[in-house]
């Protein structure tokens, strides 16, 4: 197999990677294999969660019934792994509390678990992204294929073979059940979604999105075009914001770099809340706030997105906005929206394109969506499962 070293400079940090291009498969038997010592050692750490403090809230999840069917959800994930040959099944198989859910990241090199668009036959194809579209909403649907089709235009705008529209890797973790938890994983550059089911609950962190390019102007998904609402409904928000108030929100005006702080294996990230409170707000400024939260929660399922926002909405006064960059909605910015129950980060991104400036470009954006204090990946509802149902270890 043949081995090439490329440096990635998007994501956090960057990172060597051996990477092979001539299969969709995970490159590597070790899916330790491209990640550095921060990474490594962030994986060892036990899971917490985010926290403000390094410790948790207790209560804010609770198992109980919500009368939102998963039924479509689990019919498509079992449709799915039926189709796969033996092989591809078991790769794409894991345990429910498996560590794979931790091992995603957005870089484009480490090795990948599970089975990718690439090495599945049209009709499998098909079966990958019938999960996909019962999983999330047409509009959640949308624009995960879209970035995947500007992975593809990355492919045609930078030469490199590691990139493309279908290296993305799919994992089933458990057995797809109405009563029994289990869930999914989507991985690959620039879209990563996990997707925890426990009977009709949901939850769809930690979930990234992010681009470069974020249109094409040319090649073969000339057109397509995304992130664009999210940068858009944060700018306005802030301009939303009288002086007193944009004073507490702007937590730094200069925007030097990448300011990103809870992507992958950042699960234990300690951040303490900044910015402006949503109760310092006025009526019409909070429900710009909530217009800007569902910007990202409505990428689920109507029903599964009004419970999230339910959840949001209990926690509203203590929701902060907080922003990075120049008061100027044409500008590079960064913002991040956090309370007990989600963070949001939107960031304007340095390029990797070649030939492109280094400093941060409305050109490459990165968001990531996560459930604080212990839920993402749905562990707390897991925790409170094995707690009331004891299982064998995983």
């Amino acid at each position: 197999m043949a081995n090439i070293r490329v440096t990635v400079l998007c994501g956090i940090v960057a990172v060597g990677l051996a990477l092979a291009i001539n299969s969709g498969q995970a490159q590597s038997q070790d899916p330790l294999g491209g990640l550095n010592d921060e990474q490594r050692r962030a994986l060892a750490e036990p899971f917490v969660g985010l926290t403000t403090n390094g410790r948790l809230m207790p209560g804010l999840f609770s198992i109980r019934k919500t009368g939102v069917t998963t039924a479509p959800v689990r019919a498509a994930a079992q449709a799915f792994l039926s189709g796969l040959s033996a092989p591809q099944r078991s790769a794409a198989s894991f345990s429910v509390d498996d560590r794979e859910w931790r091992l995603w990241i957005n870089t484009p090199g480490p090795a990948r678990q599970g089975v990718s668009f690439q090495e599945m036959s049209d009709a499998q194809r098909e079966l990958a992204i019938g999960l996909l579209r019962a999983s999330l909403s047409a509009r959640g649907l949308k624009k995960t294929e879209d970035i995947m089709k500007l992975n593809g235009t990355l492919e045609e705008l930078s030469g490199r073979p590691l990139f493309g529209q279908w290296k993305y890797w799919i994992t089933v973790m458990g057995t797809p059940s109405d009563t029994e938890p289990w869930g999914w994983q989507l991985d690959g550059h620039h879209c990563i979604i996990n997707y925890f089911v426990l009977g009709d609950q949901v939850v769809m962190t930690p979930t990234f999105m992010g681009s470069e390019p974020v249109r094409a102007d040319a090649g073969t998904f000339a057109g397509t075009v995304v992130l664009q609402d999210e940068q858009n409904k944060g700018a306005a928000l802030l301009m939303a914001l009288d002086p007193a108030q944009r004073g507490k929100a702007v937590i730094g005006s200069e925007k030097g770099g990448d300011n990103s702080l809870a992507a992958a294996y950042k699960d234990n990230v300690v951040l303490d809340y900044a910015g402006i409170r949503a109760a310092e707000m006025n009526d019409r400024q909070r429900q710009q706030l909530l217009d800007l939260i569902a910007e990202y929660v409505n990428n689920m399922p109507s029903g599964q997105a009004q419970l999230r926002m339910e959840e949001v909405r209990r926690h509203l006064a203590d929701t902060y906005f907080a922003w990075i960059g120049a008061a100027d909605p044409q500008g590079v910015f960064y913002y991040r929206v956090q309370s007990p129950v989600i963070l949001i980060e939107f960031d304007h991104q340095s390029p990797v394109l070649p030939g492109a400036s280094r400093a941060p470009s409305r050109n490459h954006i990165h968001s990531v969506v996560r459930t604080p204090n212990g839920n993402d990946y749905g562990k707390d509802l897991l925790r409170q499962h094995y707690a009331q149902h004891p299982h064998p270890a995983g």
